[in-house]
């Protein structure tokens, strides 16, 4: 699994190196153009695109942090257990999502109650 997580890092770290390739790319065609986004056809779209970047990059920012914490717990030696119920996460699950912390069933009912 460690193999796996650090795999998963590499990834991570590559799609954050895209992104923010990406934002500075907005962020240069902006400077090239009106500065008001506003008055500006193009703005708005402009604006959603330098958001939605931003929005993407610290998503992909949180997962490495996930990932991070998911070493930690396999050194720790409490990594494979659901946080909440304590009972055993799936292989299948963590070789899908190795920065998973909670089983199937109890991520399912966190999930109902967010809503």
């Amino acid at each position: 699994m460690r193999e796996r997580i650090a795999a998963e890092r590499a990834s991570t770290n590559a799609r954050i190196e895209a992104l923010r390739r990406d934002f500075e790319g907005i962020v240069e065609a902006n400077a090239l153009v009106a500065v008001d986004d506003e008055h500006d056809p193009e703005g708005s779209s402009t604006a959603f695109e330098r958001a939605h970047v931003a929005a993407l990059l610290a998503r992909a920012g949180e997962q490495l942090a996930e990932l991070d914490r998911a070493r930690e717990r396999l050194d720790h030696g409490d990594y494979g257990r659901c946080e909440s119920c304590g009972e055993p996460i799936l292989a299948a699950r963590l070789e899908i999502r190795p920065e998973a912390t909670r089983c199937v069933a109890c991520a399912r009912t966190r999930g109902r109650r967010r809503r």
